[in-house]
């Protein structure tokens, strides 16, 4: 069993370390003639990149996308998925292991370190091998083949709290998500922040986050009951991303706030013959199964633990230590975070219609057709 692979019909493998030479993935399961070329990937990848502003890693990666295999040209001149494996492939090219021989035998705390070693009992302490958030930056390839499939489906992520510091809902604007190094859609929000996250950043210390995702375009019937639920698969994709240690479907925690009365989704006929729902608490996803409207999600991550203020620990020979985490570090590794959560989002909805259209054909099920 690959602990490596995720996804049903449509899946993910990823490979490599942080400091190894490479990082990559395959993907399988892509339907054949999708157009697909690096420059379909990099855009994403182009977002979630290391380097960009104060507020992230001063890591220089620049994260080049090639493909490797799974496309061909198609006689007119595109680029064209075969329906065999896609491979990617990401060169590292700014290491530097020498940062972390400090911390070569001992674990930080908050880190993965305790545990890989105590599972496998060998592991990559330069950078985190496999547990660092290098890793991600295949999932968001992976997710930019998704979206090829995923026509009429948008999907779009926001920062809407850093540390403590929440956005004003009544300035949510989506075009002001690409204006700002935060991806925040408040623009006065994302103002604030910059001078809360450089006290954090010059502190030494890091702060948490949260994220918002929302997906449009995907019609009612995706998903599966009981086992294979929407929502169940969307919160396995975001707690699989580095750091991340709640997520939320539509109200998520605050539902359990709400009277029967105003957590009911009621329902109308629109003038378009479909079923018009008056509110969208259940985040668009009823009994496991899509509905028609929004997909919201929310994923929390914790404060970056790569941090300058020496913290307690022990090494491998049980021996008490203090230790500081020296390196190149995101002082909030949400901010990366938002393109890592819509390439999960994107891949978890590709896998979803692929294998509705493998149940059901086109969908077409209400109003009851002959």
């Amino acid at each position: 069993m690959s602990h490596n692979t995720f996804g049903h019909l449509f899946r993910v493998t990823t490979y490599g370390e942080s400091h190894g030479p490479a990082i990559g993935c395959i993907v399988d399961g892509c339907p054949p003639r999708i157009p697909l070329a690096a420059e379909d990937l990099q855009v994403w990848l182009d977002k979630r990149r290391p380097g960009q502003s104060r507020f992230t890693t001063q890591r220089q990666e620049p994260d080049a996308v090639r493909i490797l295999s799974g496309v061909m040209e198609d006689g007119q001149g595109r680029l064209v998925t075969t329906g065999t494996a896609i491979g990617l492939q990401i060169d590292n090219v700014d290491q530097r292991s020498k940062d972390y021989g400090e911390i070569k035998s001992s674990y930080r705390p908050g880190h993965a370190d305790y545990v890989y070693d105590a599972k496998y009992g060998i592991r990559d302490y330069r950078g985190g091998g496999r547990s660092s958030a290098r890793e991600t930056a295949m999932r968001v390839a992976a997710g930019g083949v998704a979206r090829k499939i995923l026509d009429g489906v948008t999907i779009r992520g926001a920062l809407v709290q850093m540390g403590p510091h929440k956005i004003d809902r009544q300035r949510f604007d989506w075009d002001e998500v690409d204006r700002n190094p935060f991806f925040c859609p408040d623009a006065e929000a994302a103002k604030s922040w910059e001078t809360y996250l450089d006290g954090v950043r010059k502190a030494g210390s890091s702060c948490g986050a949260i994220i918002e995702l929302v997906a449009d375009g995907v019609p009612a019937g995706w998903g599966a009951p009981i086992y294979g639920k929407l929502d169940a698969e969307l919160a396995s994709a975001l707690m699989s991303i580095n750091a991340v240690k709640a997520v939320e479907i539509g109200d998520g925690m605050a539902s359990a706030a709400l009277s029967g009365e105003d957590n009911a989704d009621e329902m109308r006929m629109g003038n378009d013959g479909k079923p018009l729902f008056l509110s969208n608490h259940a985040g668009g996803i009823l009994g496991g199964i899509s509905t028609g409207q929004q997909i919201v999600a929310r994923f929390a991550v914790k404060p970056t633990s790569s941090i300058l203020t020496p913290r307690r620990s022990i090494d491998r020979t049980g021996a008490e230590v203090e230790l500081r985490t020296k390196g190149r570090h995101d002082p909030c590794v949400g901010i990366r975070g938002v393109p890592v959560g819509e390439a999960m989002m994107a891949i978890v909805l590709a896998d979803a219609f692929l294998r509705h259209r493998a149940q059901i054909g086109d969908g077409r099920i209400w109003p009851f057709q002959d």
